[in-house]
């Protein structure tokens, strides 16, 4: 069974959950404290032959279970002993409950069998060679996914491995990182910022996880109160709805998400599906999710561990004010040398933050005696060095903490020196004790240089990093993300849960095409008014003699264009004339177009006649859609029209449900927003009125989720008052 259409633990959420598209509302119960803190641990497999390679694994469990206080059980059928141990011949044989069984084995579906029958809490599959390997594999998988749904016992894998059970640093304290990964080696990285100071208090990897998933472990560590962040390496998510569910459970609990998702190339997503068998969906797609749930997206491992480290380090204890006025804050870049504050500060503007001028009573306070009057201080603030080797260190900082401008500190220092390094890091981190803004520290100097200085600013709480490229991806994603939390309103919890009346005509309309073909777009039309969508004046005419009297009815000139589902791509064929200006000119187009029509519909095409549409002039050209993605489920596009989507392809998407200021934050992002608001002298676009039509197509995408495979309005004209569909394209799904 493919795995797009295996069973999903979606599938065990009651009907009630369900919105109106057959999604789920709510994400499933998964208690996972028995998972990550087991008092009973079985080792299916066990060895402590050197030859073994499922010996260390035995060894890491027996250690594991000895300093957490739980008891381990190897089990093999043919050892008697085991590290000191007991050995059980089989499962069946472990006495009492088992929290956690470790199958080790080749034949691991079959013991898994076995577990399942155990009734063990949960289980985990070390082995590979799964749907990651091909048709062979997908099957051996799909029997795994089978066996899951038929009982109780959750589990972890196969293909993962058992970094859930490392041993993390337990001197550190702040908030931590918690770390989900589908690769266990690609973790490696942020799980050993334990060794420079990084907090981490969980791991896990999860395979291809044919149970257990992103979203159960990501709304476990969201819900830890020790947890500031949860960190993510994906190659491909099981399901974008339970994706979305947890990024939304972690945002109601102000809980950042930062990852790094794999497969924005095609090779990307290639390798991503050969690895782990996952379907990766639209990366722009998934792009646009992560924004409307504030997910922080980063491209690097060494990204992954530092902006994980600095929303951790910078949580607030209460919204920021620049936040809740959902307003950039000003960042001010502090250096011990103008070149480098100039060239932070050029990287700082590049990312779009705001580089205020610092108040004139601190630029005087600075001045005066503490950096010499020759040297910038407006921002960015350039002390030339000296000062902050002795007592005008502090002072300084403490002057610019206190500017009503500033709300973050930007420190860069490039390299280490001997004489400004002790006293200048003993500051910043005595500073930053006293201040609920923010200082981010770049420590650029190799390591070996002047490692002292780099551990003393981790050890003091900072968010340090070792280039200026991660501070300000850093610094864009702490901005982001707290203005996002500011404003963020679940959709889920008014998300419609029953058809609304316009699906049921909607419906009607619909069944005029056969599953897979298009509707015509007069009938295409007639599903957007169902939806309060309007559309140009158009009269449907199968003569000439109709459409003459269309046309002087809507009065000329009009716009006239064949009416039939099975020619889609009327303006390449010539199928449509604008500006029709006389009645010989209707009688003489409706002929040419009945003929070339017929001929390019074929024998078997269906010909409903020729529309006779009112001629809408002015406004700016937009396009609305709907598609299907295959993680998501039913997407809606917005664009600007012409050059814009067509050369440009300047589109947006969100996946529904969302709310009314989501849809105004969507068409923002056009690259071409600007045109909305009115360019050279042009009346403003009624952008109410492009919003309103927006949440129509989505609840109308929601209603007519298995209905609709594809909507396509383009051009929507948005004018000074209102908006209007001139043409529109519905492909009923198969």
């Amino acid at each position: 069974m493919p795995a797009a259409d295996r069973p999903t633990p979606t599938d065990r959420i009651p009907p009630g959950n369900l919105d109106v598209s057959g999604r789920p509302l709510a994400l499933r119960d998964v208690d996972l404290d028995a998972f990550l803190h087991p008092k009973t641990i079985a080792v299916i497999g066990a060895s402590e032959q050197s030859a073994k390679p499922n010996t260390a694994m035995t060894r890491k469990f027996d250690a594991w279970a000895k300093a957490n206080g739980a008891t381990f059980y190897p089990v093999h059928p043919a050892y008697e002993t085991i590290l000191g141990h007991q050995v059980y011949p089989s499962i069946f044989d472990v006495p009492g409950d088992i929290d956690l069984a470790i199958v080790l084995t080749g034949k691991a579906v079959d013991t898994f069998e076995e577990v399942l029958a155990r009734k063990a809490k949960f289980a985990v599959i070390f082995a590979a060679g799964f749907s990651e390997t091909g048709k062979e594999g997908e099957r051996l998988e799909a029997r795994l996914a089978d066996l899951v749904l038929s009982g109780d016992v959750r589990l972890l894998g196969p293909n993962t491995n058992l970094n859930a059970f490392e041993n993390f640093r337990a001197d550190l304290d702040g908030p931590s990182i918690a770390l989900v990964t589908q690769s266990g080696h690609q973790g490696r990285p942020v799980f050993q910022g334990q060794e420079i100071g990084i907090r981490l208090t969980h791991w896990a990897p999860t395979g291809n996880e044919v149970d257990l998933e992103f979203a159960d472990f990501a709304r476990h560590f969201a819900d830890q109160p020790e947890v500031g962040v949860v960190a993510c390496y994906i190659e491909g998510f099981k399901d974008g709805r339970t994706l979305m569910l947890a990024a939304d459970h972690a945002a109601k609990l102000r809980k950042p998400i930062v990852m790094v998702k794999v497969g924005r190339t095609d090779e990307g997503a290639s390798m991503a599906q050969s690895h782990t068998g996952h379907l990766t969906g639209s990366d722009a797609i998934t792009s646009a999710v992560f924004r409307q749930l504030g997910v922080s997206r980063v491209d690097g491992l060494d990204e992954l561990l530092e902006v994980s480290a600095a929303l951790a380090r910078t949580r607030p204890e209460a919204l920021p004010k620049w936040a809740k006025a959902d307003r950039e804050p000003g960042i001010c870049v502090y250096a011990i040398s103008g070149g480098t504050g100039a060239h932070m500060s050029d990287m700082v503007a590049a990312a779009g933050l705001r580089i205020p001028p610092l108040a004139k009573a601190t630029q005087r306070a600075l001045h005066d005696g503490l950096i010499p009057a020759y040297l910038r201080v407006s921002n960015p603030v350039d002390c030339g060095g000296p000062p902050v080797a002795d007592s005008r260190g502090r002072r300084i900082l403490d002057a610019i903490i206190a500017d009503p401008n500033v709300d973050v500190i930007v420190v860069p220092i490039t390299g280490a020196v001997v004489t400004f390094s002790e006293p200048f890091t003993r500051d910043l981190v005595e500073v930053a004790k006293h201040t609920t803004k923010p200082i981010f520290v770049v420590w650029g100097a190799p390591a070996g240089t002047d490692d002292t200085y780099y551990l003393r600013l981790l050890e003091g709480g900072l968010p340090v990093f070792r280039t200026f490229g991660n501070t300000v991806k850093a610094l864009r994603a702490y901005v982001d993300y707290w203005r996002f939390a500011a404003r963020y309103r679940s959709a889920f919890v008014d998300a419609p849960r029953e058809p609304s009346a316009a699906a049921r005509k909607a419906r009607r309309i619909l069944a005029n095409a056969a599953p897979g073909a298009a509707l015509s777009e007069w009938d295409a039309k007639q599903v957007l008014k169902a939806y309060g969508i309007k559309t140009s004046r158009d009269v449907l005419c199968t003569n000439a003699a109709e459409a003459r009297r269309a046309a002087e009815r809507l009065g000329f000139p009009v716009v006239m264009k064949v009416a039939s589902p099975d020619v889609l791509h009327k303006s390449d064929l010539g199928l449509v004339k604008v500006g029709v200006s006389s009645a010989k000119d209707v009688t003489d187009t409706f002929k040419a177009f009945m003929a070339k029509a017929k001929r390019a519909a074929g024998r078997a095409g269906r010909v409903d006649g020729v529309l006779v549409c009112e001629m809408v002039t002015g406004g700016v050209e937009t396009v609305i859609g709907i598609s299907q993605d295959p993680l998501f489920g039913p997407v809606v596009m917005a664009g600007l029209g012409g050059i814009f989507v067509e050369v440009l392809k300047d589109v947006t998407f969100r996946v529904p449900p969302f709310g009314r200021d989501e849809a105004e934050r969507m068409l923002g992002e056009l690259a071409g927003a600007a045109l909305l608001a009115g360019v050279r002298g042009a009346k403003p676009a009624d952008t109410e009125a492009l919003v309103d039509v927006v949440m129509n197509v989505q609840r109308l995408a929601m209603d007519l989720a298995d209905e609709v495979a594809e909507l396509d309005v383009n051009p929507l004209v948005v004018k000074p008052k209102g908006a209007v569909a001139l043409d529109a394209l519905i492909v009923r799904r198969k």
